[in-house]
Parts: structure tokens; C-alpha cells; sequence
């Protein structure tokens, strides 16, 4: 059965601005995101891609909010495979909080009504999300995800 919302928090040893710049600067999202990396000037109104290591693009929308290093919303749609662009366009929240000296991220991926997209991103997100917290942690990204 699909679902509509995904969350996943998560509490990671470093400071907000770090985990920022590793969510929006391309040459660490190739390290977590399988080799993948994100493409904006992240203003509000402007477009995002998410583009695959051979440079087609997996994932695109706009930026709909942008407060650094705390807030940012994007609008998100799959491009690569047509059933799923096909549902149209999600809504992805990341939100970064300082807690006891370490940063709390929390990723809210919603669709308007049950998806399979969110279905499939809800087993994505983990594996980036942790790959992602091992590499501001330890300077290593988790195998496999690092390509």
C-alpha cells in the first residue's frame, strides 16, 4: 500500500552550516548520493535538478524556500522514469535545528495523496541520509553510496 508522507530524522556530530554545505554543494552530494548531485542557486523561485553521475537528470523541481542553514523546501518531481513523473510533483522539507551541539535533521518528502514515488524514495532516503551522516562524521561516506 503506498503512502503519502515520508520523515526521517536524524542527529549528526557537526554544525548546521557543515551539514548545509554538504546538502547543497555538488562535490559532497557525489560522495552520499550514489554519485549524484544537486544543481540550483538554491533562491527561492529557481529551478533544482538532481543530475546522475553520467548527467542526465534523475529528479527536478523549483526551490520554493530557502533559509540557510536552517529551511529548504523543494518542489520535486521524478524525470527518469515516465509512471513516475507521471504522479506529478512532491514537496521535500529539510530542516536543520541545533541540538546539544550537534545537528538535527529532519526530511519530510510528501505527496498529495499515496504514491509509489514516495514509496520508493521512503527506501532511498535512509541509506543517503545515513551515508551522509558517516561522512560528516568519520570522512567517509558508507560503501556504495560513494560513486
Amino acid at each position: 500500500m503506498s503512502s503519502n508522507t515520508f520523515i526521517y530524522v536524524t542527529y549528526i556530530r557537526t554544525t548546521s552550516e557543515k551539514l548545509w554545505e554538504a546538502l547543497t554543494k555538488p562535490e559532497f552530494n557525489r560522495q552520499y548520493w550514489f554519485g549524484c548531485h544537486q544543481e540550483s542557486d538554491w533562491k527561492p523561485g529557481s529551478s533544482w535538478t538532481l543530475k546522475m553521475p553520467d548527467g542526465r537528470v534523475a529528479d527536478a523541481g523549483e526551490v520554493l524556500e530557502c533559509d540557510p542553514p536552517r529551511r529548504m523546501v523543494l518542489k520535486w518531481r521524478n524525470e527518469f522514469r515516465p509512471e513516475l513523473k507521471a504522479e506529478g510533483f512532491t514537496r521535500c522539507t529539510f530542516e536543520i535545528e541545533e541540538a546539544d551541539g550537534m545537528a538535527k535533521l529532519t526530511v519530510t518528502h510528501q505527496a498529495e495523496r499515496p504514491s509509489v514515488f514516495i514509496d520508493k524514495v521512503s527506501a532511498g532516503w535512509p541509506k543517503i541520509l545515513s551515508s551522509l551522516k558517516s561522512l560528516l562524521e568519520t570522512g567517509k561516506s558508507l560503501p556504495r553510496t560513494d560513486q
